[in-house]
């Protein structure tokens, strides 16, 4: 079965301000997309789940068979997903519900991991990359 690895990021410049996602896949430990862009203004948790989001959606297009394992730097985005964390504010639920509903039509598992943001740094440069871009 083919694996792939998702790192994604989100962040926002104020919170809420300026945002933007990004997300990086490997597979084979080649990067085989690369994904950025900006959101106008949001939260920084808002702008995680959007690169959630737009990260699940590559999957499940390009590789809906595959062992996706995705890295986030945002605990709270990934046991809010994992059902461990209730999702309480109003402008999540939807976003967190839209990321389930894309894992679930995955044939392959998919397996959330928070990770510590020196381990997110590419995905964390893409971000901070598209961030600059709006100035």
């Amino acid at each position: 079965m083919t694996q792939i690895l998702i790192h994604t990021d989100g962040a926002s410049r104020g919170n809420p301000g300026q945002a933007a996602y990004s997300f990086l896949v490997r597979k084979e430990g080649s990067i085989i997309k690369e994904d950025a862009g900006k959101l106008g203004i949001m939260t920084n948790n808002q702008a995680e789940y959007t690169a959630l989001v737009h990260a699940l959606e590559f999957a499940l297009n390009t590789h809906p068979d595959a062992e996706v394992i995705i890295h986030s730097d945002s605990e709270l985005m990934v046991k809010q997903v994992q059902g461990l964390y209730k999702v309480k504010s109003e402008e999540l639920k939807p976003l967190c519900l839209k990321a389930r509903e894309l894992i679930s039509k995955m044939k392959g598992s998919v397996r959330l991991v928070h990770v510590r943001r020196e381990q997110n740094k590419d995905a964390d440069q893409l971000c901070n990359d598209a961030l600059d871009d709006m100035r």
